[in-house]
Order: C-alpha cells, then structure tokens, then sequence
C-alpha cells in the first residue's frame, strides 16, 4: 500500500501542508479578491456597518453545529489519485472520543481483496501495522509532526474524520454574503483558512487552507457534500481534500455507513514476527 496514503490517514490527511509565522494581510486581502468579483468587506469596512457581531454570530453558528459525540464508526470508499499513482479502497474507522482511533484499510492486492494496513493513533502516538509486508512502525505525534512539517494533533485528526471545521481563529480578515453562502477569511498563527458556509444552516462547504509564509506554494481543499441528519448532527458524506505542492494530490472519500454513539468492538494486534521499523 502507498506510503502517502498511510501518512495521510495516520496523521489526518494533511501530509503535504506545512506552517511558518509571518504575517502579510495585504497578500491575504489580494489573494481573497483577485479571481473573485464579488464585493469583499474587510474588517476595517466592517466597523462603520456594525457587522462585526454578524461575523462573529455566523462562527458562534459554525462552533455550535460541529459534532460532539461519544464514539464514531464508519465505512468509507476512498479514491486516491497522484500523478504517478491511483488506488482504490475501503477504510474502516473506529474513534472513541479524545481517546483511541482505530483504522482498517482493505484494498485489493493481486486480486485479492483483503485487510492490508491497520492503525491505531492515540493523543501521543501512532502504531502502523503491515500486513502485506508484515512490518510494523510505532511513531510519536511528535515525531511525525516533525517530519510531515504540520503541527497537527489528536483532536485535529479527530476532527478531519469527523468532518468538523479544523485551524479557525478569531482573527477574521473579511468575508463575503453572496445569494447561497458566507465566506470568512481568518487568519491564524499557522494557516490562512477561507471558510464557505452554506447560509440555511451554516454547514461547511469548503475549507481551504495556505502557508502564511506567501513564499511557499502549497495549500489544501477540503470540500464538503451531501450532508445528511443524524442524531441532530448535520454529517457530510461525500469529502473531497486536494493538496498541491509541487504536484498534485486528490483523495475522495464516500461514506457508505456510519453511527454515533454505539458500542465500538475493535481488535488491534501485532504479529510477533513482524519487522519493526
């Protein structure tokens, strides 16, 4: 199984994003209005009409409906397209809230469809066992933070696989309000995050989220579809995330079943005679 696509779901798909710290609102405000026509009101605008209390109404709306629950289970057909690579498969997740996420990747394999890579990711460590090249490699948080480049943690993992909003921040440098959606530019100490929110219920649409260092070229899309109610949580089933860097990468993901709250059972053992890398 390609490496990437361990990386991404070990350390919730953002192995290619990277953060630096500097700050350049002139270049945010041009590269929000540049391709788009549709009147922009920074903050600066914003005062003299007293929407400020709008746009912080519209985030209190986006916290509100992220999905709180006890535990999470679902089966998802994942797409996975590079340049020099496609696959196709099946991914298994398992979370217990704030605690354990446990994952299964099943994919075909000379024709065979079989289980080819489990995971378990705790709030301080990662543990990837393959079965095909029956290896095993038991990282920390940390170290993958270090080598991916990206400051992610358990609860941003969490939150990517749930679908929840990931990076907001109270630094809102403008927004939009077009006829169907709201779009809220932020800016935070690691990302420049553009928000798309549908306006009849506030649900994410889009995230799309670049360095700050204006040097790099490198972003992620996340995109957000078919959402459907359950348990008073308002759930996107059809995911698209786009990451470029020098090239160019697209992973789908389709969900075809899903529960909140329900008993989790998970077995997660590794072979003796595996090879620990």
């Amino acid at each position: 199984m390609n490496k990437r696509i361990l990386l991404f779901f070990s350390v919730s798909l953002f192995v290619l994003i990277s953060c630096r710290t500097t700050k350049n609102t002139h270049t945010i405000q041009t590269a929000i209005t540049k391709k788009d026509t549709t009147k922009v009101v920074t903050i600066a605008e914003v005062k003299t009409i007293d929407s400020v209390a709008i746009v912080k109404e519209i985030l209190s709306k986006v916290v509100h409906n992220k999905i709180n629950f006890n535990t999470f289970y679902a089966k998802v057909k994942v797409d996975y397209e590079s340049p020099s690579d496609e696959k196709k498969f099946t991914a298994y997740i398992y979370m217990q809230k704030d605690s354990v996420i446990y994952l299964r990747l099943v994919g075909n394999f000379l024709g065979i469809t079989k289980e080819g890579v489990v995971a378990k990711i705790t709030r301080d460590s990662v543990i990837v066992v393959n079965k095909i090249e029956k290896v095993v490699q038991k990282r920390t948080l940390a170290y993958l933070q270090d080598v991916t480049q990206i400051p992610f943690d358990f609860y941003t993992i969490q939150d990517v696989l749930i679908g929840n909003p990931v990076f907001l921040d109270t630094n809102i440098i403008s927004f939009k309000n077009n006829e169907e959606k709201f779009s809220i530019l932020m800016f935070g100490t690691l990302f420049k995050n553009l928000l798309s929110l549908d306006k009849n219920n506030f649900t994410l649409l889009h995230s799309k989220l670049d360095d700050i260092d204006i040097f790099k070229n490198r972003t992620c899309n996340l995109a957000y579809s078919n959402y459907e109610n359950i348990s008073g949580n308002n759930f996107s089933t059809e995911r698209k995330i786009s990451v470029s860097e020098k090239s160019k990468l697209d992973i789908w993901l389709s969900f075809k079943q899903y529960t909140f709250n329900e008993p989790l059972t998970y077995m997660f053992n590794i072979p003796k005679n595996y090879k620990k890398q």
